[in-house]
């Protein structure tokens, strides 16, 4: 093997061009692809920035041509040689240094490599699982190693951003107690504190809370999280927020400051110009209109309410759904009259998974008849005002939901999206963001028979709405709000408590006695009875924004070395058992035999 003794890099693999033809330079990488042409040697040289094609040409140095035969995919090698331009009609437009090449009078090598478990070339389909168990070989793919320059630009672009709005970059603890917020959380037994534990942070919602009645006035940190929950492709068991807490202000300028931000990040990462303000809508428009708090607004079909005009119907599944408390709602699919009898099965059996008993169907012929085994049970007035309020035309299809709200605002919300992506409606290149604001603060949990928090119990309720808590809760709005892109929940925060009366209130309305508040949030508590301001703030999930901005559909191509859906590390083997010696050491009696 050679030494890299007496070489020093001069430029990238993606830096050369035609105003370098003529310089001498010395590059240093992989190799990605060999090519022997006619007894000239060609090699695609890759590192972390991009790819340079270098020249082994026997005729400028046989005795490095002749080393060159042993080359191989991923040997790593530094190479000395001249800049030329490409050969008449070779330039390859489609990487950055296409227009020359490196005729190569210097070789060394500087390690060599197994055959790969996979090609590296970005064209070959590869499993997720063995990509992740070769992640260190996978992040040398040129669009991994682009997510991840992407991510440290978008992380130096975000501190650069909040450092000049006056925020203050504060680390808080990872080992804290644990306390109710909503997810399981990751626990760590303490070795000197017998029978006691840790947990893990699911936000720093507390420590930022206390930073604010410290007198700290805007905080930021860019910071790992931790949930114990069921994964998917957009959730990780541990992940990376941007979090933020401001002193002295209301919605509007947290929300200000927050447009400001992703209007930075999107300016500086991608080149894009976005318009503020960002559209608002609240939460129970939302719900109306798509079904759900974070609408994809890049398309239309929108739910339309049709309740009141079929109250009275003699189509006893509608009736009886409105009847039994719950609406009717279509969807109209534009000029989809063509559906044929197996997608609209198809379509009914999709709904299916989100809890929908059938998908009722009326297709708009061409004389504005309508086609339906529902047709002949509504009245020429039911029929006309079902058509107005839907604003049918030939050709339409109409796709109903009827059951209790919940389960027809998921079904159709669900429907929604698949009809766009068969219809080609969800375009890539065109970016809806939405604030959703004006969420309920707490939400009835039928299973455990009690009021749970919406988005955590230190959320401030309006104040107009102050006068239900105890006898309407389900009435009470919350000074919440969440940022939505083209139908992701990129973001959300809201108004905080600062006052121990109200704090005790909600806690109570929630279920959670004194005792149990001064138990598991005695600091908090005590902290608000010490001048605390008014103060309110937002957390980004850093992971899911990233992947949006790269165009991938799963937040682990964005994660450097990303858990499976499984919450395991394939390339690490974690999570592992470990001895009993350390079981015992930590106060914790295993029942397992080794």
């Amino acid at each position: 093997m050679d030494s890299l003794a007496g070489l020093k890099r001069t430029h990238h693999c993606n830096e050369l061009g035609a105003g370098d033809i003529g310089k001498e330079v010395v590059l240093m990488g992989w190799v990605l692809r060999r090519r022997d042409h006619g007894g000239v040697i060609f090699i695609d040289l890759r590192d972390r920035e991009g790819i340079t094609q270098v020249v082994f040409n026997p005729a400028v140095n046989a005795e490095v041509h002749a080393k060159a035969h042993a080359l191989r995919s991923e040997w790593v090698l530094a190479v000395r040689g001249r800049v030329e331009a490409r050969p008449e009609g070779m330039a390859n437009p489609k990487i950055a240094t296409g227009e020359i090449e490196v005729l190569v009078s210097e070789l060394r090598i500087l390690n060599t490599s197994k055959t790969p478990p996979f090609p590296l070339d970005e064209e070959v389909e590869v499993s997720e699982n063995l990509r992740l168990k070769y992640r260190y070989l996978d992040l040398r793919r040129p669009s991994m190693a682009a997510n991840l320059i992407m991510r440290h630009r978008a992380c130096q672009a975000i501190r650069a951003y909040l450092s000049g709005n006056g925020f203050l970059e504060i680390e808080t603890p990872v080992l804290t107690r644990s306390t109710p917020e909503g997810a399981r959380d990751y626990l760590v037994p303490s070795r000197v504190n017998a029978g006691r534990f840790y947990a893990l942070p699911q936000s720093p919602q507390l420590f930022k809370q206390l930073l604010m009645v410290a007198g700290m006035d805007r905080y930021y940190q860019i910071v790992k999280c931790f949930r114990d929950e069921d994964l998917r492709a957009d959730r990780q068991p541990e992940f990376t927020q941007i979090d933020m807490e401001l002193s002295f202000v209301d919605e509007e300028e947290v929300m200000a400051i927050n447009e400001g931000l992703i209007v930075h990040l999107f300016k500086e990462v991608l080149g894009v110009e976005l318009s503020t303000p960002f559209p608002r809508m609240t939460y129970a428009e939302a719900v109306a209109r798509y079904g759900t708090d974070r609408p994809d607004t890049r398309f239309g079909l929108e739910l339309i309410d049709l309740s009141d005009i079929v109250r009275q119907c003699n189509f006893k599944v509608f009736r009886a759904a409105v009847d039994g408390g719950g609406v009717v709602k279509c969807i109209n699919a534009k000029g989809c009259a063509d559906f044929s009898r197996k997608d609209l099965d198809d379509l009914t059996a999709f709904v299916g998974q989100f809890g929908a008993r059938g998908m009722a169907w009326v297709k708009i012929k061409d004389d504005g008849s309508w086609q339906s085994p529902i047709a002949k049970f509504f009245s020429d007035e039911e029929l006309v005002g079902m058509g107005r309020k839907a604003g049918v035309e030939p050709g339409d299809l109409l796709l109903f939901g009827a059951d209790r709200p919940e389960i027809v605002h998921q079904s159709l919300a669900e429907l929604r999206l698949e009809l766009a992506r068969r219809l080609d409606l969800l375009d890539p290149a065109r970016l809806d963001f939405l604030w959703v604001t004006d969420f309920p603060l707490l939400e009835y949990d039928a299973e455990e028979k009690r009021w749970v928090a919406v988005h955590h119990p230190f959320t401030a309720p309006r104040e107009e709405d102050l006068e239900f808590l105890e006898s309407d809760p389900g009435r009470v709005r919350s000074r919440a709000y969440d940022l939505v892109l083209n139908g992701n929940e990129i973001g959300g925060g809201s108004i905080r408590i600062h006052r121990t009366d109200l704090q005790k209130r909600v806690f109570a309305a929630l279920g959670i006695s004194d005792e149990e508040a001064a138990e598991k949030f005695a600091f908090l508590l005590q902290a608000l009875e010490y001048g605390a301001p008014p103060h309110g703030g937002l957390a980004f999930g850093l992971d899911r924004l990233l992947m949006l901005m790269a165009g991938c559909e799963s937040i682990r191509d964005v994660i450097a070395f990303p858990k499976t859906q499984k919450a395991t590390c394939p390339l690490t083997e974690a999570p592992s058992s470990v001895s009993r010696r350390q079981l015992t050491e930590l106060h914790l009696r295993p029942d397992w035999k080794e």
